[in-house]
């Protein structure tokens, strides 16, 4: 029964282009990464995330030069992979590169919709 719900629902949400919640959920952690770096993210979080480059013995890997984040390891999959700088670093660090270099935040977010929209109603 919940299968043939999903089913129903899909359509419309294709319709209004709305994503689907797990898109959803990785939209909004990948559009409140860029703002940790300028300082408009509360600081708490902001704190938590590290960039490749910035890391000292990873300075020379070709990854310096790409804006990807340092994913923390954890003890468990269950609650570790859910923690805040698990889940945005993989979120950040799975988008395209075109798409994490679009310069404003505006046009990051209608490239990242997009994209997500992309992949989870693909032609």
């Amino acid at each position: 029964m919940s299968n043939n719900l999903l089913t129903v629902k899909t359509p419309l949400l294709r319709e209004l282009h709305w994503l689907k919640v797990m898109e959803r959920i990785q939209f909004r952690l990948c559009v409140l990464t860029p703002c940790c770096p300028h300082g408009t993210a509360p600081p708490y979080l902001a704190v938590t995330l590290y960039l490749v480059a910035d890391v000292g013995g990873r300075r020379r890997l070709r990854s310096a030069s790409t804006s990807t984040l340092v994913i923390a390891s954890t003890r468990r999959s269950t609650l570790g992979d859910r923690a805040f700088t698990v889940a945005v670093a993989r979120a950040w660090n799975a988008l395209m590169s075109s798409v994490r270099a679009v310069p404003t935040m505006l046009l990051f977010r209608r490239e990242l919709k997009r994209t997500l929209f992309q992949t989870s109603f693909p032609d």
